[in-house]
């Protein structure tokens, strides 16, 4: 019997950890009575430097219940590092692991059937929203408009998946070999290569608490995504360069014609727009490297991606 391992990271999340960990570990119970897992199956809680009481109340469900299990980091690196801090220390413990949030927005109830699709050979099963009538109508056309644009730039994604997921021990371990520092996780899952399936649910409202991701950190996670999976930004600088060029020749060949004719308009008007224009060109050009190369920067640092300095593992 497979040994199951709920990974849930937390950044201030005192609200629900205990509603999280009732609702969690009545999926587990649920699934030792149909002999799908192994009686030893845990949720690992992840506590990613918070500020709040939510290591507190990790610690309490740990000595309340077996099932539950901790682990804190040194200080806060954010969802991608901590959610890959809980794979890697769940993947030497167990032989298939499910990503969720805190806040239960994901369907705690398709965790069976993802089991099911792991027992029929799939070493990945994400978890993919079928319905987006309950967003607003900008985050609905921002998160479109995301998958879309990665798409466009060549990465893999599968639309309208965030992070709830299974993997396989073995996807695990060869999600590990995988040690850059510019995580976007939603992109490396399909690099992994092996066989794949999708369930569908629908997303609900947290149960308590506010939501850790504002309109900031995910226009930050969406260009960590563009940028670590593809150089088409770069390219579309020389696109953008060879367009002006054009423009440039066109404009020549106004002025001259202006000047044959007799039809020269003096002022500065023209001048000035062209000038801001292609200096804005020119530094947002220079940022848009300046990223890349700070990317590299950190790359090439080798820095342990996160800390660990608690485990409850006993």
């Amino acid at each position: 019997m497979d040994r199951l391992a709920l990974v849930v990271p937390c950044y201030n999340e005192e609200a629900v950890i205990q509603i999280s960990s009732e609702a969690l570990r009545g999926v587990l119970s649920d699934l030792i009575q149909k002999n799908k897992i192994a009686e030893d199956s845990f949720v690992l809680f992840v506590d990613d430097g918070s500020k709040d009481k939510t290591w507190e109340l990790i610690e309490q469900e740990h000595k309340q219940y077996d099932s539950v299990k901790g682990l804190k980091l040194a200080g806060n690196v954010g969802h991608q590092f901590a959610l890959t801090a809980g794979l890697i220390v769940a993947k030497d413990i167990s032989d298939v692991t499910v990503s969720i949030d805190a806040d239960l927005q994901d369907d705690v109830n398709v965790i069976e059937e993802m089991i099911d699709k792991f027992h029929d050979g799939n070493d990945i099963v994400y978890g993919v929203r079928n319905d987006r009538s309950s967003d607003s109508f900008f985050k609905r056309f921002t998160a479109q408009s995301f998958y879309k644009l990665m798409a466009a730039m060549g990465v893999k994604t599968v639309y309208n998946h965030a992070d709830f997921r299974l993997m396989s021990k073995r996807a695990v371990e060869q999600f590990s070999k995988y040690e850059e520092t510019n995580l976007f996780l939603r992109g490396m899952m399909p690099l992994i290569g092996y066989k794949t399936d999708n369930v569908y649910y629908e997303r609900k409202e947290r149960v308590a608490g506010e939501s850790k991701y504002p309109l900031k950190k995910m226009l930050a996670l969406a260009f960590n995504g563009i940028s670590s999976f593809s150089v088409k930004p770069i390219s579309l600088i020389m696109t953008v360069g060879l367009g002006i060029i054009f423009l440039c020749l066109l404009a020549a060949c106004y002025a001259l014609i202006s000047y044959c004719t007799g039809h020269v308009v003096e002022g500065w008007t023209s001048l000035i727009l062209s000038i801001w224009f292609l200096g804005g060109v020119q530094l947002v050009s220079v940022g848009l490297i300046g990223q890349y190369i700070g990317k590299i920067y950190i790359e090439v640092k080798h820095r342990p991606r996160y800390n660990v300095e608690t485990f409850l593992n006993e």
